[in-house]
């Protein structure tokens, strides 16, 4: 695992010498550049906070007013932002128009319908939604992230028992540690029994009365759940691009259990908007050798991690890499890697599988 105290002690002195290297033009430089035309950037977005989302999860969630920042960045700055088929076709071709960018939203959760589409329209940009499907036909949240979520909102206290949701004792939710136990512990009571969404469901329900929050009233405003079937026939209709992400959101191991997914998933957005996804990202980042071929027999012509960097017409079509962008990220920091610079400056380019597997 990296060292973040010690990345965190390095990171004034790294935004120091970005706008040291902004100030002397080399931002300049590098985006007009030959090496950037060559270039493909791939933007990863997750979730645009509906409410305080971005406090609970900064690397997971954009506040809207940053977001609308951001693409204010590409259409000042004259950057071509490619629909993700075209991009790629192109990348291939060598003929990428200069500054190519290509916007990417995963998961598919309600607040990119309220929050992102809207100001994505506004200003015309192409857009994929990686599209995950097995709760797009029910009116309820993710269940492992509305829980997190829900045991971050009493994150000052002490819960005195949770025995009704067969948690015994005290819950301490002071400190993120302490809460991924709880959330741990509430993880394996969730998958006894092979229990299903709806089960799961009213344990996040007995959860939010353990811990004196409305549920019905947290559920009302959307909060960490998909896009239903009437929106995304909207924004389908619009011009957004929706591709695979996995059914269930999760990558297996075996085989015949990996092709379900992809093929589950593929079906679902079929159903919806008529149209047949053929390119793929990867839930979490997770990623292994033997999902490439699995993933070509399935029809998938491209996939992207989240690991940084730039793709370029050496990089494996299966394996492209992105920039993720979210809360914590400093403008700055955006705009390197929009020149292309925070690439060539990049240190750590592709996450540890098994930190990225836990991470939703």
């Amino acid at each position: 695992m990296p060292n973040l105290p010690a990345i965190r002690m390095l990171r004034p002195a790294k935004l120091a010498a970005l706008s040291a290297l902004r100030g002397a033009g080399i931002f300049r430089l590098v985006t007009n550049s030959r090496w950037r035309q060559k270039r493909l950037l791939i933007l990863c977005y997750h979730g645009t906070s509906l409410d305080d989302e971005h406090l609970w999860r900064p690397a997971l969630y954009i506040q809207p007013q940053k977001l609308e920042q951001r693409l204010e960045s590409l259409k000042t700055g004259g950057f071509s932002v490619l629909p993700l088929g075209e991009a790629l076709t192109r990348l291939r071709a060598g003929t990428l128009p200069p500054r190519s960018v290509v916007l990417t939203f995963d998961d598919g959760t309600y607040d990119f319908f309220r929050q992102a589409y809207p100001l994505l329209k506004q200003y015309g940009f192409p857009v994929t939604v990686y599209q995950t499907t097995y709760y797009t036909a029910a009116a309820r949240p993710v269940f492992n992230l509305i829980c997190s979520y829900m045991l971050w909102t009493r994150r000052n206290e002490v819960i005195a028992d949770g025995e009704a949701v067969g948690l015994h004792g005290p819950l301490d939710l002071r400190t993120d540690s302490s809460r991924r136990g709880v959330m741990r512990r509430l993880l394996d009571i969730s998958e006894q029994n092979d229990r299903t969404g709806a089960e799961k469901d009213e344990i996040a329900a007995q959860l939010a009365k353990v811990l004196n929050i409305d549920y019905e009233k947290l559920k009302a405003k959307r909060i960490l759940q998909l896009m239903n079937d009437r929106e995304l026939q909207e924004i389908a209709r619009n011009g957004v691009d929706l591709q695979l992400h996995t059914h269930r959101h999760r990558t297996p191991e075996d085989e015949l259990l990996f092709r379900r997914e992809i093929q589950e998933n593929r079906s679902r957005i079929q159903e919806l908007t008529a149209s047949t996804p053929i390119h793929f990202c990867y839930p979490s980042g997770v990623y292994r050798p033997e999902f490439l071929p699995w993933l070509r027999q399935e029809g998938v012509v491209s996939a992207t991690t989240c690991d940084s960097g730039l793709a370029s017409r050496q990089s494996e079509s299966l394996l492209l890499p992105r920039f993720i962008d979210h809360q914590n990220r400093t403008q700055i920091e955006f705009e390197s890697w929009l020149t292309g610079l925070g690439d060539i400056l990049a240190l750590r380019r592709a996450i540890p599988q098994e930190a990225a597997a836990g991470s939703r």
